[in-house]
């Protein structure tokens, strides 16, 4: 393992992490199979830590693909 293995693998950590850390938009899994929570397009807004969350996941992502994709092309 090289480091850029080791910073890939420190990532996906990371983003596993932080979209374990995220609140859950539904009702649970009763709701999603009596379609209970069918607000899937409704305006809802986060604010404070949920927002702070949401971009650092968005931006893990997208380094996350980056990454793959960087990894894949070098070996």
């Amino acid at each position: 393992m090289d480091a850029l293995d080791i910073i890939f693998l420190i990532i996906a950590i990371i983003v596993i992490i932080l979209s374990l850390l995220q609140g859950g938009k539904s009702e649970g899994a009763s709701g999603a199979i009596t379609g209970a929570g069918m607000n899937i397009f409704a305006k809802t807004k986060e604010r404070g830590s949920e927002l702070v969350i949401s971009w650092l996941t968005f931006g893990f992502a997208i380094v996350f693909f980056t990454l793959a994709i960087l990894v894949n092309a070098l070996k």
